[in-house]
């Protein structure tokens, strides 16, 4: 007996959740940056060194809320480290960051109820299906569970988890499915702001066109987006706000049209971060 097609999930139910209650909304909205406008997310002169090594150089960041931004650099600029201080995985030498007024060192729980997470190689329990996953998770979201369950299965309809998929443990997840459950974790308590370290790093096609769906999904019903990521193309398409991150700090920052000009975000990227294109001398042997 043939089964009946399968229908593709809709991302109509992927937008902001309240994490977070009325009053804490309200005290988070009295936290007015100088511009009159809370920031979803704010970083002030965060500092790391390890040793002699300086990783992070007082570095600043702004999100918009409502804004989709992007963050681009090459190899070792400081990114991830950065978004693991921003974050509160990882404690700074120096500066402050917040999410929506929230301080997040010094209101650790609060400013966790408003963000969801995807870090560089997220590591998360191998031995539990995306299901068991989410439901765990939902648990110590503090999420009845109703709502944890109503969410799960939301969540993997629309990440095209669910079905055969259900029956499969983490660890044997492929890489695109990895990202994707990683992102429905980020998403499951509702936040107002995601943090995404190179979400589509080594996504095949399908997982990808997916994930930005979501995304654009998020951005739409309110949210806010930062992503770090080495692919130009992929900022241009989906971000409306851009940092050019180089040797620990942030050399250029605003609106997309505006970092970029009249060149590409590539071209101008290649001049900010002021390295040279190799490859056109050498190798000598490779050429007939």
């Amino acid at each position: 007996m043939t089964s009946p097609p399968r229908t593709k999930p809709s991302t109509e139910g992927i937008g902001v959740h309240s994490g977070i209650s009325r009053t804490t909304e309200k005290e988070a909205a009295t936290a007015a940056s100088g511009e009159g406008e809370v920031a979803a997310f704010r970083l002030v002169g965060l500092h790391k060194t390890f040793g002699e090594h300086t990783a992070v150089d007082h570095a600043d960041l702004t999100v918009a809320p409502g804004s989709f931004y992007g963050l681009v650099g090459p190899n070792g600029a400081g990114k991830t480290t950065m978004l693991s201080m921003a974050v509160g995985l990882q404690r700074p030498d120096e500066g402050r960051a917040s999410v929506h007024g929230v301080d997040v060192w010094k209101e650790p729980l609060r400013a966790r109820r408003l963000m969801g997470v995807l870090p560089d190689g997220l590591a998360m329990p191998e031995r539990l299906t995306g299901r068991e996953l989410l439901t765990y998770l939902g648990q110590l979201h503090g999420l009845d569970a109703a709502e944890a369950a109503q969410r799960t299965g939301e969540l993997l309809a629309v990440m095209e988890l669910d079905g055969p998929a259900e029956r499969t443990l983490v660890v044997d997840y492929s890489t695109g499915m990895r990202k994707k459950i990683g992102l429905a974790t980020a998403l499951l308590h509702g936040p107002k702001l995601l943090v995404l370290d190179e979400p589509f790093e080594a996504v095949d096609p399908v997982s990808a066109a997916t994930i930005k769906q979501i995304l654009k999904r998020f951005v739409a019903g309110g949210g806010s987006v930062l992503i770090s990521s080495h692919v130009m193309a992929l900022v241009e398409q989906l971000c409306d706000t851009v940092g050019v991150m180089a040797k620990g700090r942030v050399v250029a920052a605003g609106p997309l049209d505006e970092v970029r000009g009249d060149r590409s975000l590539e071209e101008t990227f290649v001049d900010l971060v002021g390295v040279e294109i190799g490859g056109g001398e050498g190798l000598s042997w490779l050429v007939s």
